[in-house]
This record gives structure tokens, C-alpha cells and sequence, in this order.
């Protein structure tokens, strides 16, 4: 069994280079990588292709790229809950691709699963196929699409073995599956890492081979992104 532990973030990202594309896991602010985000920041890395649902908020997750100017290109299906991300796209800073968001999951997939293309009809008739090819099915419209082609897919589970294999807990899984999938060089960061064979197979999420890179990592703030209580 291979052992696939790293000491700690800065190491896992160490390759990573200016102009590269990553995926980053995460939904919102749930299930981000938060120790793999800062040490992106400390390594001052730019120029960044990021795939991910979301741009995070101003001051947390994808945020902080945003705020030290380090990425590039956002490929997202929602980027609403971000001041920061909405200026530098209105002031040409930032080039913006917004795909929706199944199809963004299944780009993911279809990268994992070593497929070319996909065809869906999320899209036709709109602004998102121009310049796409379409084909008919069944006398259907399909819009075909390209899987994902990132160097780097950063994920965020809860727990994790030193074979790399993943358990993600509850709505924290997200796009973490799909998108450890589909990095050529996939990084783990968990919350509790175990020796080989602890997990119980039944409940693995993500199997070690897909991984290339695991950590502990710590101090996660797992902030809410919109909180709503009720007023009695």
C-alpha cells in the first residue's frame, strides 16, 4: 500500500505554478480546503485558472486569491455572494466562464471518467452555446461540452487513510467527489487521517488511487456563508 502523506499544506501544493488551472472542492464555504487556500496565498502563486461552484466571500476561501489578485480566470456556477469577485469582473480584471452548475459536475466527471466530451441540453439556445457545437438526438438539441483539463484538484475531506482514501461528511461532499476525480495530481487535505485499513470500505467516498497527495490538516474555521435562525 502506498503511503501518500505529505507533512502539511505548503508541502502539498509546492509543484503548483503561476498560470496553472486547479479545481478546488467546496460548496459556498462547506467543504472548501482552507488550509490548501492559504498556502497558496503564502506561496504568492498567480495568474490562476480556478474551477470551482463558487468564489467564495470577500474575505474567506477563493476570496482571499481574489483580494491578492493571484487568479486569473474564475470557471464557476454561482459568484453572488462575492463584492469583490463582481469588481474585478465589471472592470475587466478577472475573465469570468459561468457554466451551469450540472453541467460543471458533470465536466468534473467526465474528466475522471477519461471522457473527451459530454452532450447536455443545459444551455442551448443561449449565450453559453455560442461558438459550441450542438448535435441532435432524438430529435433533441445537445450542446457538447469538454471535460476538464486542470494540473491540480484540491479537495477537502473529514476523514482519510494514508492510501489516500476519502470520506467526506454530510452536504460537505459537494464537488470534492467529482472533482478528486479529475485532477491529473489530486491533494487531500482532512480532518482526521488513519492508517491504511481503519476505514470501513462500505464507506469510502473517494478510493486512494484517485489520490495522489493526503494531509491532517488543522485549524478550520468552517465558517456559515448565510445563516438564518429563527426569530423565537
Amino acid at each position: 500500500m502506498i503511503n501518500k502523506v505529505v507533512k502539511d499544506a505548503d508541502t502539498a501544493i509546492k509543484d503548483i505554478q503561476n498560470g496553472q488551472t486547479i479545481m478546488l472542492g467546496g460548496f459556498g464555504l462547506c467543504g472548501i480546503p482552507e488550509n490548501c487556500i492559504q498556502a497558496l496565498l503564502r506561496k504568492k502563486v498567480t495568474d490562476l485558472t480556478c474551477i470551482s461552484n463558487n468564489a467564495g466571500v470577500d474575505d474567506f476561501g477563493i476570496g482571499l486569491l481574489l483580494q491578492q489578485r493571484q487568479v486569473k480566470k474564475m470557471i464557476s456556477s454561482y459568484v453572488g455572494e462575492n463584492a469583490e469577485f463582481e469588481r474585478q469582473l465589471l472592470s475587466g480584471e478577472l475573465e469570468v466562464e459561468l457554466i451551469p452548475q450540472g453541467t460543471l459536475a458533470t465536466r468534473c466527471m467526465a474528466a475522471g471518467y477519461g471522457m473527451p466530451v459530454i452532450y447536455t441540453p443545459a444551455g442551448v439556445g443561449t449565450e453559453v452555446a455560442i461558438g459550441k457545437e450542438t448535435r441532435v438526438f432524438n430529435g433533441k438539441e445537445y450542446l457538447m461540452e469538454y471535460a476538464f483539463d486542470a494540473e491540480f484538484a484540491i479537495v477537502k475531506a473529514w476523514k482519510g487513510d494514508t492510501a489516500g482514501n476519502l470520506i467526506y461528511k454530510s452536504t460537505a461532499r459537494n464537488f470534492n467527489p467529482v472533482m478528486a476525480m479529475a485532477g491529473k495530481i489530486t491533494i487531500a487535505e482532512v480532518e482526521i487521517l488513519v492508517p491504511a485499513g481503519e476505514l470501513d470500505p462500505d464507506q469510502i467516498h473517494t478510493p486512494g488511487i484517485y489520490v495522489h497527495r493526503i494531509f491532517q490538516g488543522n485549524n478550520y474555521e468552517k465558517r456559515i456563508e448565510q445563516k438564518t435562525v429563527r426569530t423565537k
